[in-house]
């Protein structure tokens, strides 16, 4: 397999496909916004027109999208993914076409993909990311991989371009739940911390010791001193904005219901994070989760 087209060229995808390309694969991309592409041609990657022509041209595609709606868009109509697919032929076992699913979407999204993409005679994987966009550009995301054991074994090398490590899950799907269940782990720390240290500051306590304290003991994260020096800078430049935890936080609540499962902590975290959007901070980092508490604080 050398020939790999990526869809979807935001802020994570975009890093992910530069790595594929410094990993040695013939780079092809397409991206709803066209202007997207612009640089990757300038640096020698084919520019396809649509994902249909990505898909027709390549022994693999990898698909980076925000949400179910954005996947739908990618995959259906005349110059959808599944036409492309489905205008190859179908190939056979390890011939044909290997699509790699890295958007994190639903669990029924995921299931729902996998069965039209093997229905137009193509193989897919399953492999959201758990990492944000500095870990996208360095390469060392962590990639969930679910998927028939022949088809990660196809995948491995290419999904390697992108991860330090790939933790396989299971069938297709198994990798989108565990993504959600890290979600909503993510979501949970960023609220304790954006309280915890809203609480120090109320007490004249410096946020700095804070963080000293945590890296100390045993709830020491690498999260907590990168996001809390966030916090207590007020830089909120976006790696993992608000709009899309809160959309994943969805995600897991909508999961978590259809399992009849009760997730109180997360229900209260999503509102919390559905008040930062309503004080239009959803293009920030989800550090400025913390701006809801100084707000209702200070009035």
């Amino acid at each position: 397999m050398e020939k790999v087209s990526f869809i979807g060229l935001g802020a994570m995808g975009g890093a992910m496909a530069r790595n594929v390309q410094r990993g040695g694969f013939t780079l092809g991309v397409y991206n709803r916004s066209p202007e997207r592409a612009e640089p990757f041609r300038a640096d020698g990657a084919a520019v396809y027109a649509s994902a249909s022509e990505a898909a027709r041209a390549s022994e693999a595609v990898v698909i980076m999208v925000t949400d179910p709606p954005a996947l739908e868009a990618v995959l259906t109509g005349e110059d959808g993914l599944l036409a492309g697919l489905a205008g190859k032929g179908a190939g056979s076992g390890g011939d044909s076409t290997l699509v790699v699913n890295m958007s994190t979407v639903s669990p029924a999204a995921t299931l729902a993909a996998a069965e039209r993409v093997r229905a137009a005679g193509a193989r897919f994987v399953d492999a959201p990311v758990s990492g944000t966009v500095k870990p996208a550009q360095d390469g060392t995301l962590v990639v969930l991989a679910g998927g028939e054991a022949a088809d990660l074994d196809a995948a491995e090398p290419l999904l390697q371009t992108m991860g330090k490590a790939v933790v396989r899950c299971g069938p297709v799907g198994q990798a989108t739940r565990l993504k959600l269940v890290l979600n909503l782990m993510l979501g949970g720390m960023m609220q304790c911390l954006a309280e915890g240290l809203s609480l120090a500051d109320s007490q004249g306590i410096d946020g700095k010791a804070v963080l000293q304290a945590l890296a100390g003991g045993p709830m020491g994260a690498g999260l907590y001193q990168m996001k809390g020096d966030m916090m207590l800078d007020g830089r909120f430049a976006k790696q993992f904005p608000v709009d899309l935890m809160f959309k994943d936080l969805n995600l897991v609540l909508e999961t978590a219901g259809q399992a009849h499962l009760p997730l109180p902590m997360t229900a209260a975290v999503r509102e919390s994070f559905s008040a930062a959007r309503g004080l239009g901070y959803g293009e920030e980092d989800m550090a400025a989760v913390i701006k809801v508490l100084r707000r209702l604080h200070t009035g």
